[in-house]
Parts: structure tokens; C-alpha cells; sequence
């Protein structure tokens, strides 16, 4: 079969040659994948960054996708860690890791949408207690996982929705999306801190994709301004697009009724992954989790690799026949 093959962590995937998948257990399933999200996950799958590489090659990129199995049924579903990735023909999957969906759902939609809503999905469900009417901040809000948090957390009914990032053309359609308030992250530190001060002191949950320098300086101000420090609040740590390490001061977990928690691949289990999955799929087909997608064949994976980097719009493979980059 046809698949986007890593045979070296400096160099993207390439279409090419990869056995196809044969099922041995009894949950196995073999799927024709349809549709699979070049997700940044997925990336540093593919270059070998991500704390769960294990450094096999050659491999197949692709954490999740929409496929069909052989009695006909639409599945997204979730792989494990695997060197036979998401982004070719066929793949191999686990039926008790999928759930069947509903006829007529856009397998395309589904690709590219679950995995960047799935990260503030999942963490305001069980990483902490979130209730509707409490305030939320998002820090990295104008990347596509944290656009999607936006929208996330006014479907949960969030009240005070605080999106915070650099980008300031994506920053302004925020308020699009559901933001209530937003705060640029340009400038100087105190005067970034001086408006995170005064506009997230009083939030319930901070969703951070930022991480890094800026996630510590950030704790810093609110923690600092905030007027009932014995109020609850909790930073879950989601990204890291400011720096895999961040200096947190002794004092701001002292100072304030303050958590840290982390949401992802193993802080969140695979039996609440799996149960979130069919109300995140029936958001996104009711189109209240709406993403900016394009396709791309799979035999383009490598082109579209380098040219979708920095793209705003998340890149859907499409193992079947589809319209060529040009």
C-alpha cells in the first residue's frame, strides 16, 4: 500500500511503499483510511520531539483519522503508539479506541476538528471541575488549538471567555468564536503583565498553550492581582509553544489557592478519551466546533508537509483521489 513514510527524523514524510496492516488480535481492525489531520502532534511524531517517541524507523505518521471498515461503518478512531500511522491507505486500529459515526457525517470535518478541540475538550472535563458561568483564560488562543478552545469553552458556558495571544489579525476573530474579552501578548513584560493583571485576575481556569517564560510571568501578574486569593484557580498546562520549561515561582503557589495540572496523552486515560468522543464528533457536525480545513492526496504529503508549517488552516491527507496542490 501507499503511505507517507519517516525514514529520517530530518526529513519529511514521503509517499511511498509501506506493508499494508494484517489484523491478528480480536479487536483489530483494519481500516481504509479516509480522511487523517496533519496535526502539530503529528508533526513532532514525524520528526521524533515527542515525549512518546520511541525513535523506531522507519514509521507512518498519524495519531487519528475517519476511515471505513470492512462491514462499511465511518469510524474515528485513536491509535496507540505505533510505527504504522494514520496517513496512509489503510492503518490498524483497536475497536475498543473507535467509535462508528452516524451516516452523513463529513469525514474530512471530523479529521481535522477532534484533534485540536480534543485538548481543551478533554481538559475542561477531567482535569478540573469546570462548571458553566465560571471565566476562563486562554493563553496561545490565536493558534488552531487554541482558536478551538474559544469555541470549547462557550459550549461548555463559559461566562468571561479571556483569549490572549501575538497574532493580533487572529486575535481580533476571536470575538467570532465566542472570546468576550482579548488581550495581545505584544510588548514589552510589564506591559503584557499589566494586562493580563487586569483583565484574567479574577478567572476560574487558565488553558495554556504557551507554557514556557511567559506561562510563569503570566502566573506571576494574575496571582498577584488577584483580589480573593483563596478563590480556586487552575492552570492546566495543554502546550508548549513558548518553551518546554517554565520558571514557576515558590511564592505564586503559596500566595493563592493554586493548581497546575497537565492534560494529555496520559494525563487524561483512554476510557474518558473514548467516551468524549461522540459529543465532540456531533459538535463538529452540528458546526458548533467550526475549523478552517483543506485536503490534500496523500501523494502530496511532502509538499504539503513544508508548505502547510505555518498555515492558519489545518491540513486534512486524504489517502483517495482529490485535487493536487498546484
Amino acid at each position: 500500500m501507499k503511505a507517507a513514510v519517516v525514514t529520517s527524523f530530518g526529513a519529511p514524510p514521503r509517499y511511498a511503499d509501506f506493508p499494508a496492516p494484517v489484523a491478528s488480535g480480536p479487536h483489530d481492525l483494519v481500516v481504509d483510511v479516509l480522511a487523517a489531520g496533519l496535526h502539530p502532534r503529528v508533526r513532532s511524531q514525524a520528526n521524533g520531539s515527542h515525549y512518546t517517541s520511541t525513535g523506531d524507523l522507519p514509521l507512518v505518521p498519524g495519531i487519528d483519522g475517519v476511515g471505513r471498515d470492512a462491514d462499511g461503518q465511518l469510524r474515528y478512531f485513536i491509535l496507540e503508539h505505533t510505527t504504522l500511522g494514520t496517513i496512509a491507505e489503510q492503518t490498524l486500529t483497536d475497536d475498543r479506541r473507535s467509535v462508528v459515526l452516524p451516516a452523513g457525517t463529513d469525514p474530512v470535518a471530523v479529521a481535522a476538528a477532534i484533534n485540536p478541540a480534543m485538548s481543551s475538550w478533554l481538559a475542561l472535563r477531567y482535569r478540573t471541575d469546570f462548571r458553566a458561568g465560571q471565566d476562563v483564560l486562554i493563553q496561545g488562543a490565536t493558534g488552531s488549538a487554541g482558536r478551538m478552545a474559544v469555541s470549547v469553552a462557550k459550549l461548555f458556558g463559559a461566562r468571561r471567555i479571556i483569549a490572549a495571544g501575538r497574532n493580533a489579525e487572529r486575535l481580533a476573530g476571536a470575538s467570532a468564536l465566542g472570546a468576550t474579552e482579548t488581550v495581545s501578548l505584544n510588548g514589552t513584560s510589564d506591559e503584557v503583565r499589566a494586562r493580563l493583571a487586569s483583565a484574567a485576575a479574577e478567572v476560574d481556569v487558565v488553558l495554556d498553550y504557551v507554557w514556557g517564560e511567559a506561562a510563569a510571568a503570566a502566573m506571576a501578574a494574575i496571582i498577584t492581582a488577584r483580589p480573593d486569593k483563596s478563590k480556586p484557580l487552575t492552570w492546566i498546562a495543554i502546550g508548549s509553544m513558548g518553551g518546554l520549561t517554565a520558571p514557576v515561582p515558590s511564592a505564586a503557589l503559596r500566595a493563592a489557592r493554586f493548581t497546575i495540572v497537565g492534560s494529555g496523552q496520559g494525563s487524561v486515560g483512554t476510557g474518558e478519551i473514548i467516551a468524549a468522543l461522540p459529543g465532540l464528533a456531533q459538535a463538529i457536525t452540528a458546526g458548533d466546533l467550526a475549523v478552517d480545513a483543506r485536503t490534500v492526496p496523500l501523494a502530496d504529503v511532502e509538499r504539503a508537509w513544508s508548505e502547510s508549517k505555518d498555515s492558519t488552516q489545518r491540513v486534512v491527507i486524504t489517502p483517495g483521489a482529490g485535487p493536487r496542490l498546484t
